[in-house]
Formats: C-alpha cells, structure tokens, sequence
C-alpha cells in the first residue's frame, strides 16, 4: 500500500490491516504490509492506543473498546437493511418460529434484529438482549467459526456458568461439540440456555468466510423439538447465504 495516503484516511487503513489478519500484527508487521514510513506507524499506533481504539499486548495490536463499539454499531446499521429484514420475515414464516439476527460482542452474544412468532407462547428475547457464549447456538456457532488456537484459547477464558441441566461446564465437552459444529456447518441448542426451547444457527459470512453473524431459529420445545430444527437447518443455511450475499456484495457489482 502506498505512502501517499491521506493522512486522515491512515487510522482507517491501519484498522483495515487489523480486520484482514488472521493473526494480531505488530507494529513491523504493519509497516511490511502499509509500506510507510516506521517513524508514522508507530506514532499512529501510539495514538490510536490511547485514544482507546487499539490495544497492545506482547507487542501486537488489536481492536480496543471504541473500535469493537464502532464495529458494533455499523454492523447494526448494516443489520437493519431493509433486505436483511425481509429475509428475516420469510425466515420466520417458513419456520413459524422466532427468527434471530445475533452478532458477537465483549459481553456475549447481541440480539440485533429479529422477528417473532405469532404464537401468544414464545420465549421473549428482545432486541438488545445479550447471552451468553457457551450455552446457545449462536454463542457456539461463532466459537466453532473461530481458528483453532484462538478457539483454545476463547474457552480457556469462558466462565461457563450453568443455566440448565443440559448446559457445558466442561470445556473439554464443549470442545467437542465446537468441531462438531464446524464440521457441520450449524449449531443446536439443546435447551441449554433456557429449559423448555430449542434453537438452531446458520452462520452469516463474509466474502473471506469469516463469521459476521448468526441466523438463528427458537421456539419452546412444545410446538419446536429438536427434529423440528433439524428438519429446518438446510433453509436457514439457505437463507444465512442470501443475507450474506446481500450484506457483503457490492453496489456496483
């Protein structure tokens, strides 16, 4: 990348590094890959360090908390697309269940947009609602989306505090289960979360792959078993592709 970017523009490309790595880079790093001067990297990162947007640790960089709320907040921009929505409805009325929109963030997983079931008994999660990791597919579906030495390394620093009988406390069964489900290419929750509901998640992607969200189905498990999700799990897939084409796909294109 050349040296001859506006200097208002340089924080950006420096994220836009941090975003497209698979592993946190240096300082060096960045310059290898930005081609600008060493003295303007690293007083760019000094800057964006206190100002709260990077962090560092060993001397490599990652996203900080303003940059995870930003990132946060656009995502929520993107999430209320008028298509992203629509599909959302369909989804809904193809399964006759809740449909959920479910981005990750510090604190768990962050109920974005969704569409409720016209049954009068439903399970209430709101917009904004935030659960955790472990114990829900849209939690597990994005830890099995994650490399495996940081997928390690996320269960390591997991408090898996149980919410059913049904929920993991053994990071070595939930291990499994995260294979299991990146074999698969979707995530059930077993009433592990709240007793009396089952879920099902389809993973959102990128153009890279990489999980941007979940498409997630739930209802109690007296109208919406586990052979219910099942039966549901290659629409869902379906339809997490179309938003992803329809999130990630330029204007242009």
């Amino acid at each position: 990348m050349s040296e001859h970017v506006p200097p208002n523009l340089r924080a950006i490309c420096i994220l836009e590094v941090l975003s497209e790595s698979s592993t946190a880079p240096t300082p060096t790093e960045l310059n290898a890959r930005l081609g600008w001067p060493k003295q303007t990297i690293h007083r760019l990162c000094q800057t964006l360090i206190e100002s709260g947007i990077l962090e560092k640790h060993d001397k490599r960089l990652y996203p900080g908390h303003r940059a995870s709320l930003l990132a946060t907040g656009l995502a929520d921009r993107s999430a209320g697309l008028v298509g992203c929505h629509q599909i959302l409805l369909q989804v809904a009325r193809d399964s006759g269940e809740t449909v959920n929109f479910v981005r990750p963030e510090p604190r768990g997983m962050n109920y974005i947009d969704r569409v409720e079931t016209n049954w009068a008994f439903r399970v209430a999660l709101p917009i904004g609602t935030q659960v955790p990791f472990h114990c829900t597919a849209s939690g597990k579906l994005f830890m099995a989306s994650l490399p495996a030495a940081r997928r390690r390394a996320f269960l390591s620093s997991l408090q898996m505090h149980p919410q059913t009988p049904n929920t993991f406390t053994d990071p070595a069964l939930l291990a499994d289960e995260l294979s299991e489900i990146k074999r698969q290419g979707f995530s059930l929750d077993r009433e592990e979360f709240h007793e009396g509901m089952v879920a099902i998640a389809a993973p959102v992607t990128d153009p890279h792959g990489r999980f941007y969200a979940a498409l997630a189905i739930h209802g109690p498990t007296q109208r919406f078993n586990i052979d219910d999700a099942m039966d549901k799990r290659n629409m869902l897939r379906d339809h997490a592709a179309r938003i992803g084409e329809l999130l990630f796909t330029p204007a242009t294109a």
